[in-house]
């Protein structure tokens, strides 16, 4: 017998469900922090700290890196970006989802909720990340950072609900950083944020989201009860 019968529109809060990927699904801040830093020194520029490179996640990639090394020469971003995905690349087979996700994902399906991600990442750094982590088809849609402005300008986010059909008072997202809980107000979606990812506790309650899971358990439980 299934653990999450169908659950009718009516007994929902939410129809789609938006999840970040970095530091929301996937356990891979603190090799995002490194490789930024790693980057820094291969050009030799100022690294920042863990926790300025931390800030930045989800954002991206120019926009992050603009945001982590504000005094390099504009012409060196792309330089720059490029040591980044080298360290990042050599290194990503390394990487898994959260504990408890695959679970968490499963039962919302067999809920019936619409599920999708809107992520920094670039399009082929989605694809190879959720073929690592056996989650194609899994998704009703995706968005990226390379196909729609950065977050947290809503278009990522109103692109989502346009394409599934959803308003954005039925409309759930998801995220560990300011900038996914910026994107959903921006959006005008409600929020949940993840505090076991990229930013602290009290960045997040901040931006009021409706509450602050500290663990893929507290965000299961969370949803199954309230979303």
């Amino acid at each position: 017998m299934s653990s999450a019968p169908f659950t009718p529109r009516q007994h929902r809060r939410f129809d789609l469900i938006v999840f970040d990927w970095d530091g929301t699904l996937f356990d891979s801040t603190a090799l995002i922090v490194r490789c930024i830093q790693a980057a820094c020194r291969d050009l030799g520029v100022q690294v920042p700290s863990n926790e300025a490179a931390a800030y930045v996640i989800g954002l991206g990639l120019h926009d992050a890196l603009q945001h982590a090394v504000p005094g390099l020469s504009p012409q060196r971003y792309p330089e720059l970006g490029r040591r980044y995905r080298h360290h990042y690349f050599r290194e990503q087979h390394e990487l898994t989802l959260f504990e408890g996700i695959p679970a968490l994902l499963q039962v919302l399906r067999e809920r019936q909720h619409l599920l999708a991600v809107a992520t920094g990442k670039s399009r082929q750094g989605l694809n190879e990340a959720l073929q690592h982590a056996a989650l194609h088809g899994l998704f009703d849609a995706t968005r990226t950072a390379d196909e729609t402005l950065s977050k947290p300008h809503p278009q990522m986010l109103m692109e989502l609900m346009a394409e599934l059909g959803v308003d954005a008072e039925r409309t759930l997202m998801i995220g560990d950083t300011t900038h996914d809980l910026q994107l959903a107000a921006n959006a005008g979606t409600a929020s949940v944020a993840v505090a076991y990812g990229a930013h602290e506790p009290a960045r997040l309650t901040g931006h009021e989201p409706l509450h602050v899971a500290h663990s893929v358990g507290e965000l299961r439980q969370w949803l199954l009860n309230h979303a």
